[in-house]
């Protein structure tokens, strides 16, 4: 029984095989077998030998042999993710996208966007606040124009710190001047790289802000 113990003991001691020892521990089952079968065969029939430690052994070589078959499976899955990444990736890197962002980094280029606005709405006001909760700028949005842009302009007569992020939001208001909702500004950029974060596929864009890629709109 030593040699088989010892088998079930590397067994059990494996806890994440890669794809380069799952051949080895074939060859290990494989020797278990032949020896659990060869003493079943050779036992003395006056002292058989303890059917519930062959049950325990071979217990832990089929779980082992299970677990070799999920890790060679998961191998598989993210091996198709990689791909499926550097397809997307062909797809979307340079496209000019848009996707709702209530906090923006400053870079120091234009900020733009768009409004999603209620259709009752006649007009928008924007607010920034900085990373301290202070309101830095407001501006009335033109109601005519589909983009605008924010230059960093700052109402003090400064101007913002790039890397520093913003808060944007967008009051609508309806023909009574009634508020009638608010909504974050969405965000137009340009996609730079498509990632993969905990098996969710994410654009990381030129303003340098990151979406998950269901919410990014390509715009024509």
């Amino acid at each position: 029984m030593s040699t088989i113990n010892a088998l079930a003991s590397q067994a059990s001691a494996t806890s994440a095989p890669t794809s380069g020892s799952q051949a080895a521990i074939g060859e290990e089952f494989n020797a278990f077998l032949k020896l659990l079968t060869a003493q079943m065969r050779n036992q003395d029939p006056l002292a058989p030998l303890d059917s519930t430690q062959f049950v325990e052994q071979l217990a832990t070589f089929s779980s082992l042999e299970q677990q070799v078959q999920s890790n060679s499976a998961l191998e598989t899955i993210a091996s198709m993710m990689n791909d499926m990444t550097g397809l997307l990736a062909g797809q979307w890197i340079g496209q000019t996208v848009s996707f709702e962002a209530p906090n923006i980094p400053f870079t120091g280029d234009n900020v733009v966007f768009a409004v999603d606005a209620p259709a009752a709405t006649e007009s928008s006001v924007l607010t920034i606040k900085n990373s301290s909760g202070q309101q830095v700028w407001t501006e009335t949005l033109d109601p005519e124009a589909a983009v605008h842009a924010w230059d960093g302009s700052l109402s003090s007569g400064g101007a913002a710190t790039p890397g520093e992020t913003y808060t944007f939001t967008i009051h609508n208001y309806d023909a009574n001047n009634n508020r009638i909702g608010s909504s974050s500004p969405q965000l137009i950029t340009t996609v730079t790289a498509i990632s993969s974060e905990d098996g969710v596929l994410v654009a990381n864009t030129a303003a340098q802000i990151s979406s998950e890629l269901s919410r990014v709109t390509k715009l024509t």
